[in-house]
């Protein structure tokens, strides 16, 4: 799962210190850009868990809808299905379908 592969967590970058140098970046503006980039992320994972579930909801559909719908054969078209049809009609109820 994508998820898994993500090396940082919203906590993580929430956490990270930084060491400060001689003419290093304002705390402040750090700060700020590490917060948007925590909303970022937690928006991204709930958006990775939602299509997740999804894809998950959909494959079990999909399954389900499979297992209702008879396979035909292969070379089976509904002309040849129909035809079948008349045919065992004709057998079954004889001339009585012309009356």
């Amino acid at each position: 799962m994508l998820v898994d592969k993500l090396k940082l967590t919203a906590k993580e970058i929430l956490e990270k210190e930084f060491k400060t140098g001689l003419k290093g970046y304002k705390q402040e503006d750090v700060d700020k850009f590490l917060d948007l980039i925590i909303k970022d992320y937690e928006a991204m994972h709930q958006v990775i868990d939602e299509l997740q579930q999804e894809n998950l909801r959909l494959k079990k559909q999909v399954e389900d809808t499979s297992r209702r719908q008879p396979v035909q054969p292969a070379g089976t078209t509904n002309f040849d299905i129909l035809k079948r049809l008349s045919n065992l009609e004709k057998h079954v109820f004889g001339s009585k379908l012309d009356d």
